[in-house]
């Protein structure tokens, strides 16, 4: 067909909008599409969509059918043909769901299924197990691309180090084949993937569930499943996440041996018993609605005027507390009205793409004259481009702590941004620090994203002040707005910090830029945190020192009344007490007063 890229045929991924007056066909990201939807009364301006993918049950996909399902039965304006192209086993459930629509069933393009060869046990090395089995492949000459699912990236990363190193040393027949990794952190690199070699290497492709419905590389043969996923879960009780390893469903596992379909069918080898996918896997994968922080979800459908949550409908409702755990928290970043509606800082906090506290955050940023420094900092903590790994080398190391900043994490973070961009925005020079490129030069364009949005809707800047006293305490006062749900206190000065908003105990993360200082650094008592993640050492991630005063001066009073009973919240209630009768005495003077004082001293 011929047809122009950006005028007939579009797309809209994250900080990138190819489209015009006169396309036709847009390809759309779900949670772009979602925001879109809900900033209109109505349905937007297309006449059909079509949904991809439904069986991977996304937050923004579940969402949008809920959101199109109530606006199809209250006949709000524009009422488009909704399609949803999903997996057979989603079948009896979406046809509840909307009521009956009809069915069509696109049958199977022509090709043989693999039929899965099952291991007897789960192999105590997985990593190791999954090396074994390419390598076996590659011996055997079997023609074809292999494809390999492990739980998680830092197993993706091992995986493809081991490979690597074996196949430069094995005398292998032909070609030695190229080992790529592919996960959210790979960044552009995953074009390498879909590039032609002219040595007709075998590509070894290294992945987790990322590539169970949305990949496809029709040069795949073999398929080598560990039969696991490692994936997040918030939850609303702790306000944390937690790393949870589990089986895949049984839709997953088909969706992974349908990867080697062909004339003739190429082979799949599970790493893991029959057994295990029959009696402990899920028939569909979990929804990540029940799953995730829902405080987003929630300021997007209070910004399209749904009273409350649970009203909406969805196709596995989340759980009453994390709907109220996230109104609460929208409560105390002041984004709701005493009616419970969006107020007027709730409305601006929706049209910014970032979480409700870090959007806050930006926000109060303009109040403490630091905007250029959150907006770095905004940008940074969405991308996370390290360190998230051990340096390889003593050099390395080095190099990775002249970049800390004495402040702290967040502070860290803007001056690695700073040096990137003095860099040119080097490859090598962020790979000799052991930092993601790819995710530098994402946060460059969110960053320029959020500048100019808050361009449109008219928000005050600030000219760069980073380094200066009054910038440092500035950039605190900023993050306090809008992460003082996230404060942790060391409690007996050894690194054991307990959270306020409940009573677990955690320590600094091993990348923390305080564990990294020479003994004998003392912890920081009072932090604010990014992230807190339940896992065998209960880490907290881009920690930041602050001083408790500043907390009881900007945080909620009805928040600090709420915390539960400990020694941390008895000492902020001392100082609230004492910042207020400070207070009250100060207004007891009058000016002449204060004269009178100055002239007797």
């Amino acid at each position: 067909m011929d047809l122009t890229l950006g005028h007939e045929v579009g797309y809209s991924i994250p900080q990138e909008d190819c489209t015009g007056p006169n396309t036709i066909l847009r390809f759309c990201w779900d949670r772009l599409l979602l925001q879109e939807l809900a900033s209109t009364r109505g349905t937007g301006t297309w006449s059909v969509l079509v949904l991809d993918e439904a069986q991977e049950r996304s937050v923004a996909s579940d969402s949008l059918q809920g959101l199109l399902r109530d606006a199809r039965l209250g006949n709000l304006p524009g009422d488009p043909r909704v399609v949803v192209v999903t997996d057979s086993a989603l079948e009896p459930k979406l046809q509840a769901f909307w009521d009956n629509p009809p069915i069509v069933h696109v049958p199977r393009e022509h090709g043989g299924s693999p039929t899965p060869i099952y291991k007897d046990k789960v192999p105590t090395n997985r990593v190791e197990a999954a090396c074994q089995a390419v390598l076996d492949l590659c011996w055997k000459e079997a023609p074809g691309d292999v494809l390999v699912y492990l739980p998680s990236e830092e197993e993706i990363s091992l995986c493809c180090e081991s490979l690597s190193k074996e196949v430069g040393t094995l005398a292998l027949p032909g070609a030695p084949p190229r080992v790529l990794p592919l996960h959210p952190g790979c960044g552009q690199a995953v074009q390498a993937i879909y590039e032609d070699t002219d040595t007709g290497a075998r590509k070894v492709v290294i992945t987790h569930w990322l590539a169970d419905f949305s990949f496809s590389l029709p040069s795949i043969r073999h398929v080598i499943d560990s039969g696991l996923e490692l994936r997040s879960v918030y939850s609303p009780r702790i306000r944390a996440e937690s790393q949870v390893l589990r089986p895949i469903s049984k839709c997953q596992a088909k969706a992974r041996q349908l990867r080697a379909r062909g004339c003739p069918p190429g082979s799949c080898l599970c790493l893991y018993p029959k057994s295990i996918l029959e009696l402990e896997a899920p028939p569909l994968p979990h929804p990540r609605v029940c799953e995730e922080n829902l405080s987003p979800l929630v300021l997007l459908l209070k910004r399209r005027q749904i009273a409350e949550p649970g009203q909406c409908h969805f196709l596995d409702r989340p759980a009453p507390e994390a709907l109220m755990q996230a109104l609460e928290d929208l409560d105390y970043l002041a984004a709701l009205d005493d009616n419970g509606n969006l107020s007027d800082l709730g409305v601006i906090l929706s049209e910014i793409p970032l979480p409700p506290e870090l959007a806050k955050a930006l926000l109060a940023s303009c109040e403490f004259d630091c905007v250029d420094e959150m907006l770095t900092l905004a940008a940074m903590l969405t991308a996370s481009p390290g360190f998230t790994q051990p340096p390889l080398c003593a050099e390395e190391a080095a190099l990775r702590r002249a970049l800390e900043h004495a402040d702290g994490d967040h502070s860290s973070l803007i001056q690695v941004y700073e040096a990137f961009i003095q860099s040119g925005a080097d490859e090598s020079w962020c790979r000799a620090r052991g930092l993601n490129w790819a995710a530098l030069c994402y946060a460059r364009k969110l960053r320029g994203e959020l500048l100019e949005l808050m361009r449109r809707i008219e928000l005050p800047l600030s000219q760069p002040a980073f380094g200066s006293e009054q910038n440092r305490r500035n950039l605190q006062k900023a993050l306090v707005s809008g992460y003082f749900l996230k404060v942790a206190r060391d409690t007996d000065g050894t690194g054991n910090y307990l959270l306020l908003t409940h009573k677990h105990v955690a320590q600094l993360s091993s990348y923390c830029c305080y564990r990294n200082r020479r003994a004998p650094a003392k912890p920081p008592s009072w932090v604010l945190y990014h992230s807190f993640s339940i896992s065998k050492d209960n880490c907290l991630s881009i920690v930041s020192e602050i001083q408790p005063q500043m907390l009881v001066e900007l945080a909620p009073p009805y928040f600090l009344s709420n915390l539960p009973p400990s020694e941390s919240r008895d000492l902020l209630n001392q100082l609230r007490e004492g910042m207020a009768d400070s207070s009250t005495e100060s207004e007891s003077f009058s000016p002449q007063q204060f004269r009178d004082a100055c002239i007797l001293q």
